[in-house]
């Protein structure tokens, strides 16, 4: 159909032409209430912006020389953040001599992630930087 007979048309039922698909072969052009459109448009978007989760990472901190009864408390809180559906930050300070042990500071890290119990997925396996060993924790799959 000719441009000026559905400006026409358009015109006649006091809507607006507006082109769908502006590169096709011929240009494609619907009649409708624009206003309204972008109004329904931007109703859609706010409302996928609603129903997006945001995933926040959580820090659970360890020492080298954290007892067991301390690694089950921490491991609590860890799988309540996993369970809410965040990322878990697993850092372990290491202090003076400790450095020197950083070995151990991973079995440390390792001994938590089991104590999870197939809760978590390790996203980022233990490794160290600088004086800290972290360790990234996601969310299992059910």
């Amino acid at each position: 159909m000719p441009v000026a007979r559905a400006r026409q048309i358009a015109d006649e039922q006091e809507l607006d032409l507006v082109k769908i698909a502006p590169t096709a072969q011929p240009p494609v052009c619907r009649i409708m209430d624009y206003g309204k459109h972008r109004y329904e448009q931007i109703k859609r978007e706010k409302e996928a912006r609603k129903n997006q989760k945001v995933v926040e990472i959580k820090e659970v901190r360890l020492s080298m020389t954290i007892d067991v009864n301390d690694i089950n408390i921490k491991a609590k809180n860890a799988m309540k953040f996993l369970k809410e559906g965040n990322k878990v930050k697993v850092s372990l300070r290491m202090r003076g001599r400790q450095t020197s042990f950083a070995s151990h500071g991973v079995e440390v890290m390792n001994n938590f992630f089991e104590s999870l119990g197939g809760t978590a997925v390790m996203e980022k396996k233990p490794a160290t930087e600088g004086r800290s060993i972290i360790m990234i924790l996601a969310p299992a799959k059910q």
